[in-house]
């Protein structure tokens, strides 16, 4: 038997894309004009939030999940930052912190009330003090609370502990790169950020178009490839493998997989299509399903991923007439595993000011039971360590550990509802 029937006989053939309609979705909201390619967008099983634009400093906008229809113009927001807002991410372990980035170089962790905000949001719990221009990403660790990452165009990424008592932090945990005597190489600016499943190793994308994989914990680059002008990264758990997407020398929008412990040479790559915008890729390691979106298109494609040859299959892809700016997706445990409901996009639609929740639906002849084999044993919303065990364990014992805490949550039960290290440089 060939390979190909194996595909052909998924059970995630028939997957389509199912959008809200306009009643449950979030009208009228200002989004940014920002040009940075962030997403935007956070969202969790309580509140979804969106970077908005506003006249002077920076602001975002933070509302309960089912608070859907027209929203307030004067609904009030975080507007604690002085520059504009670049992105905002949830803490996956608390539903109530989420923290920003910004063009006045500071990073805020804030503290959402329990009944969402109810009035303009200006102090934030943890002021991150690190960098000297403007910070463009942040990204959680996946397995140690409340470690944060920070990438800014001061070319430092910083690892922050934002456990520790002060309101203002100014020495990060690990400086995980900086630049050396002055020199400030294009491998230090990145693009896009991926921890692995258990958060002991980072893949980048930098400046220079090219894919690197580092250990967090010291900034030492194990890997780094050679072809291929990468924009997004993004490790594919389970699978033991790393997708890139960027433009292939003719100028092609490409997808890339490679293996994580040797960049040499790549295990896959495909060309897509001519067009411009970047593209975002989403992978749900429960379904071994992975989404391509682009920044200004409408449509969004989605594949199969296997550990075998030839690796993706391509399904089938969802399309729209609405350009989308951005993107937020809800974590597995707040989907309604009722509709088998696999994936949830938050669509940003700035043409409409239109936030539109996109729900990828698996086809089921008997609706409203429990499909356990659409919803195995998923990623809970428990740290399976502390920020200071992260950073201060070996890689091989914190790989042990985190793994096996990670997994203790399945999607059905959770639906009802001062001082741093050495800088390494480069």
């Amino acid at each position: 038997m060939s390979w190909r029937s194996s595909f052909r006989c998924s059970k995630f053939r028939h997957v389509f894309g199912k959008p809200a309609t306009k009643e449950y979705s979030y009208d009228g909201v200002p989004i940014t004009r920002s040009v940075h390619d962030n997403h935007y967008c956070s969202a969790n099983p309580c509140f979804i939030a969106v970077v908005t634009e506003c006249a002077g400093g920076g602001s975002f906008l933070v509302l309960p999940i089912h608070h859907t229809g027209r929203v307030d113009p004067q609904h009030p927001r975080v507007c604690g930052h002085s520059g504009r807002v670049l992105d905002v991410k949830w803490n996956p372990f608390d539903d109530h912190c989420i923290a920003s980035c910004s063009e006045d170089c500071t990073v805020k962790v804030w503290d959402i009330p329990l009944c969402g905000v109810q009035q303009n949001l200006t102090k934030a719990r943890k002021t991150l003090i690190g960098h000297s221009r403007r910070v463009g990403l942040i990204e959680w660790h996946p397995t140690a609370e409340n470690l944060l990452l920070s990438s800014a165009y001061d070319y430092k990424v910083l690892l922050w502990d934002v456990s520790q008592v002060d309101a203002v932090i100014r020495y990060p945990v690990r400086v995980v790169l900086t630049p050396v005597h002055h020199r400030y190489p294009s491998e230090t600016l990145l693009l896009s950020v991926s921890f692995n499943s258990d958060g002991s190793r980072l893949a980048v994308s930098s400046k220079d178009r090219r894919v690197r994989v580092l250990d967090p914990r010291t900034g030492k680059i194990l890997q780094a490839s050679k072809s291929h002008r990468a924009s997004k990264v993004l490790y594919i758990g389970g699978l033991k493998m790393l997708l890139s997407t960027g433009s292939s020398p003719w100028n092609h929008r490409q997808i890339v997989l490679w293996d994580p412990d040797d960049l040499s040479e790549p295990l896959y790559e495909e060309d897509l299509d001519g067009s411009a915008g970047v593209l975002f890729p989403f992978y749900d390691p429960d379904t071994h399903m992975l989404y391509l979106a682009g920044k200004g298109d409408g449509n969004i494609r989605y594949y199969e991923l296997s550990a075998e040859k030839p690796y993706i299959s391509f399904l089938t892809e969802y399309r729209s007439l609405l350009p989308q700016k951005g993107f937020g997706v809800m974590p597995k445990r707040g989907l309604d595993v009722s509709a088998c409901e696999v994936f949830r996009f938050y669509r940003l639609i700035a043409v409409k000011d239109l936030v539109e929740p996109l729900s990828m639906i698996v086809p089921r002849k008997e609706s409203g039971i429990f499909q356990e084999d659409l919803y195995p044993m998923t990623a809970g919303n428990q740290a399976a360590m502390t920020a200071q065990e992260f950073t201060s364990s070996s890689p091989l014992s914190s790989s042990s550990s985190s793994s096996s805490a990670t997994t203790s949550s399945s999607s059905s039960s959770s639906s009802s509802s001062k001082s741093s290290d050495s800088p390494s440089g480069i």
